[in-house]
């Protein structure tokens, strides 16, 4: 029987080895990572429904807590699209002159939780693509107010509307019986945003061999609900769901945006 001292000790060595793991992630592992996922998802499309085939899902490359130089590999590989959780870490990437110089196609979705009073912090940042997390009225009219400010054309800021399907209290996002209202109140009031679709974390640990998870079934759902009550034809509105334990499933059930993070740039530390 371990001792407390020892137990300790060995989740202590645990750590030091995930750790010096994640530190030995090189340029080559990032990119066999990305074509891994990216197989993946195409024989995942494979498996779709006749309806379903048309539609080609797109990856956001998850690299919070990720050096520049690996961004930078799956970049060069080909990757456009990458999330970032933390809104100070996305201000150092977007800002960072490596990946303006190397990366001037890059395309940055924040899909954290973004207060109101940190919305400047984000529209200001180059090449700002999307805002995954919009879950309340309050912040699609502080986006739609404040975008014109950092951008001088006439493009909209593309939103996705952030869905706690799985109704947990320690997770953001509205309800699905208040989706219709905050979808009528984003098209009818925020002229600046272009909804792109519905979002969702879902809940941790579902196996997909009890049947279609129903976080999914729940986002299609409201999508349905929003097409019906808006008269929006559903292909216009995407679905974000799955991530790196779930995005095959979810692309299987119409997932138009995956989130992976840890399939191709290896496990993560969580930040305390």
């Amino acid at each position: 029987m371990l001792r407390k001292c020892d137990y300790y000790h060995y989740h202590q060595n645990i750590f030091q080895l995930m750790i010096a793991q994640i530190r030995k992630m090189t340029e080559a592992d990032i990119k066999q990572g990305l074509r891994i996922v990216l197989n993946k998802i195409e024989e995942a499309c494979s498996r779709r429904t006749p309806e379903l085939q048309a539609t080609n899902p797109q990856l956001v490359a998850v690299s919070k807590t990720k050096p520049v130089n690996l961004i930078v590999a799956a970049y060069e590989e080909g990757q456009r699209h990458f999330g970032e959780n933390y809104v100070q870490e996305l201000e150092e990437k977007a800002n960072n002159s490596i990946i303006l110089e190397k990366c001037s196609d890059i395309k940055w979705h924040f899909i954290g939780h973004l207060q109101s009073n940190k919305v400047n912090k984000v529209l200001c940042l180059p090449n700002v693509h999307m805002i995954q997390t919009v879950d309340s009225q309050k912040l699609a009219a502080t986006l739609n107010k404040n975008w014109p400010k950092f951008r001088s054309s006439d493009a909209k800021l593309n939103i996705m509307i952030q869905v706690n399907t799985s109704e947990e209290e320690e997770k953001n996002g509205i309800s699905p019986d208040q989706v219709c209202d905050m979808t009528k109140f984003v098209l009818n009031e925020c002229s600046n945003l272009h909804l792109a679709g519905l979002m969702t974390i879902g809940r941790f640990g579902y196996d997909p061999t009890d049947g279609p998870n129903p976080d999914f079934v729940t986002l299609k759902r409201c999508r349905d609900d929003v097409c019906q009550s808006q008269g929006v034809d559903w292909k216009n509105i995407g679905l974000s769901m799955g991530m790196s334990d779930d995005f095959e499933h979810a692309v299987e059930l119409g997932s138009t945006n995956v989130r992976v993070g840890s399939s191709i740039f290896g496990y993560r530390v969580k930040k305390k």
